[in-house]
């Protein structure tokens, strides 16, 4: 008989039930467009034409699936124009 032996698996793993390991905040957008301050992503956020985040208390936060999602329909407007 033939015993199988499994590699335990991180609980935080099935916590996180495939939420990204960490989620990007306003800087981080600052940094991946290039965008010349903060103010800029606020700006975004106001006129509903970013990315869509949400916030953790105080804080804002972006899920980078979405902002990969948000890119994507952006170059696909860009084309379609």
């Amino acid at each position: 008989m033939t015993t199988r032996r499994t590699e335990p698996t991180d609980p935080r793993a099935t916590l996180r039930g495939g939420l990204p390991d960490r989620y990007l905040t306003p800087e981080d957008l600052v940094t991946m467009f290039s965008l010349p301050s903060i103010e800029t992503v606020y700006a975004w956020r106001r006129k509903r034409i970013g990315p869509p985040g949400f916030r953790i208390g105080k804080h804002l936060r972006y899920d980078p699936a979405t902002v990969h999602a948000w890119v994507n329909e952006q170059t696909t407007l860009e084309d379609a124009a």
